[in-house]
């Protein structure tokens, strides 16, 4: 069953008439293609309508749609003889993120993903992408294993944050985020990250520490969740929308103020509907990251991407 947002409900209403009149299309009956096809083509009308005025809180709401792609998905689609690999070597494995060696077109290469899985079962396996600190451990064993075999890391992040519970606070949540961010930016390998949904806080940046971040077009990318801003700033949740707004949290934003590298284009009503087109787009863009830096010696690679990180904040873009 599709979910709709609640922006969405126009569209709902005119996607709901189509099922209907597909239902009652009988063979040799009353032809209702001429309908359904004039019902189509206002269903794109407003679909290119509605997204292209999306406010920072409604982008919110994109980012998070059940349907959108997930780091898994993307995995599946681009990577081949993809072997997991697990544990931090010290603790447990953390299913909230995923990692392993594989090809993309061909190149070998390391991949790691926060997951935040598609059903109520898996989305409690990967404790809904919040990572706790064996996760970060083992993507900073990952990074630091491709560094010894020089392989390109690609990570594909998407997570409202690392878990914030006690007992990963006990276990050292913040040394490990620390120590993720100072393996990307210590590898000697290139480093291609896409923000594919949220990108909340340090639980994003451990995993898009990279050469170059590419971010979805739908995606948001922000330092705390509008949710934990308000509540921190107006004392209420219901505020969001207007922390969203301030926070600056978008793709268009953020390629703005100089934080992102490329902003991928997403099909017609967000990658949800069509997330082959998407993940095509994905793999396109990561592609044309990828290959130049390729040819970039380990030394230059890892001096370019620090400067790269201290130089945020020193400037700010107008």
């Amino acid at each position: 069953m599709r979910h709709f947002l609640d922006f969405e409900k126009p569209i709902a209403e005119l996607e709901s008439k189509i099922d209907e009149l597909r239902r009652m299309a009988e063979p040799g009956g009353i032809n209702i293609a001429e309908e359904i096809a004039r019902l189509s083509e206002k269903v794109d009308r407003q679909l290119r309508t509605t997204y292209a005025k999306l406010s920072p809180w409604q982008k919110a709401q994109v980012a998070r749609h059940p349907d959108r792609p997930k780091a898994s998905d993307y995995v599946a689609a681009l990577i081949t003889e993809f072997t997991p690999l697990a544990g931090d070597r010290a603790f447990a494995d953390d299913a909230a993120v995923i990692g392993g060696l594989g090809r993309f077109q061909g190149q070998a290469v390391m991949v790691l993903g926060t997951e935040k899985g598609n059903d109520t079962e898996s989305r409690v396996k990967h404790n809904f992408g919040m990572s706790r600190p064996e996760g970060y451990r083992k993507a900073r064993r990952l990074i630091e294993l491709a560094g010894r075999f020089g392989l390109p890391v690609l990570t594909f992040v998407d997570t409202s944050g690392a878990y914030p519970g006690i007992e990963a606070e006990a276990r050292g949540q913040a040394e490990a985020i620390a120590r993720t961010i100072e393996a990307c930016l210590a590898a000697p390998v290139p480093i291609v990250a896409t923000i594919i949904g949220e990108g909340g806080s340090g639980g994003a940046i451990a995993l898009a520490s990279g050469d170059a971040v590419l971010m979805l077009e739908h995606a948001i990318y922000s330092v705390i969740s509008p949710e934990g801003c308000a509540s921190i700033l107006w004392r209420e949740a219901s505020a969001a929308e207007a922390a969203a707004e301030a926070l600056k949290l978008t793709a268009d934003d953020l390629k703005r103020l100089a934080l992102i590298d490329q902003v991928i284009a997403e099909p017609l009503g967000g990658a949800h509907r069509q997330p082959d087109i998407a993940i095509a787009a994905v793999a396109e863009a990561i592609a044309g990251a990828l290959t130049p830096l390729l040819a970039l010696d380990p030394a230059l690679l890892c001096g370019r991407r620090a400067e790269k990180f201290l130089a945020m904040g020193r400037e700010t873009p107008g």
